[in-house]
């Protein structure tokens, strides 16, 4: 026969051991929760199309490469989607790179350009995202009076969807839930990045900006804007570029995906 006091210690040692249990499994559960995120997304990447490129330094690389316009370009429009692709891939998620295999890809990519039509709207604000909207346009002339244009806020290229059957057809194609579409990609000569203010001297570096848009299967923006980075004015290398500033946006915009697929206060 047990005592009462044993009969009670054991009693205890199983009411503790009860307790460590679901602690543990109610951690395990929250680590799954954080981590699931990431894992359950398989995410599609964009190339921007050739035209949308604005390469203010080819003439420098050029002159220390010897690479063509076109070589410079292509591998510009190659190196963003391979660390965008490479930065989502560590953060866990699936990825579809139409880079990775532009002959395989080449029929879907085209598709997608097709139902694309772009605009330039102001730069959100990440830290209270909502997708742009279009601004009331302002005709040239009114009443007999030339109207100026007096905004001064940033602008980016916002890409729109117009056959709205597209995205959801890739989706289930490649299983696919959200899409990042980069649509510009801008290589800023030193001095140009910023618009002219008094008593402050222009910045001589070169500044990267990557303009881009990422939306679900179900054709909703979740985020959009652009990527900035600046670099050395005697930095000619397209591939130390890629290297050292490509993969510091692509951080960013991973940044930015995972906040919009997780808002504070959804898990």
């Amino acid at each position: 026969m047990f005592s009462a006091p044993r009969i009670f210690s054991f009693a205890c040692l199983f009411l503790i051991s009860a307790g460590l249990f679901a602690q543990n499994k109610t951690i395990s559960e929250r680590e799954k929760t954080e981590r699931a995120p990431a894992t359950k997304h398989k995410i599609m990447l964009i190339p921007f199309e050739p035209r949308l490129y604005l390469g203010e330094i080819d003439f420098a690389i050029n002159a220390e490469t010897k690479l063509s316009a076109k070589q410079i370009k292509f591998q510009f429009r190659d190196g963003i989607n391979e660390q965008i692709a490479k930065a989502l891939k560590t953060a866990k998620y699936g990825v579809v790179d139409l880079m990775e295999d532009t002959l395989r890809f080449k029929k879907d990519t085209e598709a997608l350009y097709s139902c694309l039509s772009y605009d330039y709207m102001k730069v959100p604000d990440q830290n209270n995202y909502q997708p742009p909207k279009k601004e009331k346009t302002t005709k040239p002339i009114e009443n007999g009076q030339l109207n100026v244009e007096t905004n001064s806020d940033q602008r980016f290229m916002n890409a729109k969807l117009t056959n709205p059957k597209l995205v959801p057809q890739l989706a289930g194609k490649y299983k696919t839930d959200v899409f990042i579409f980069i649509n510009q990609l801008d290589i800023k000569a030193g001095g140009t990045n910023e618009p002219a203010q008094p008593y402050k001297t222009p910045s001589t570096k070169r500044k990267i900006v990557v303009h881009y848009t990422v939306y679900t299967k179900d054709g909703r923006e979740i985020n959009s804007g652009t990527l900035e980075e600046e670099f050395a004015e005697d930095l000619n290398v397209p591939k130390k570029i890629i290297e050292k500033h490509f993969s510091k946006l692509a951080q960013t915009l991973v940044a930015r995906v995972n906040k919009a697929l997780n808002p504070v206060g959804t898990n």
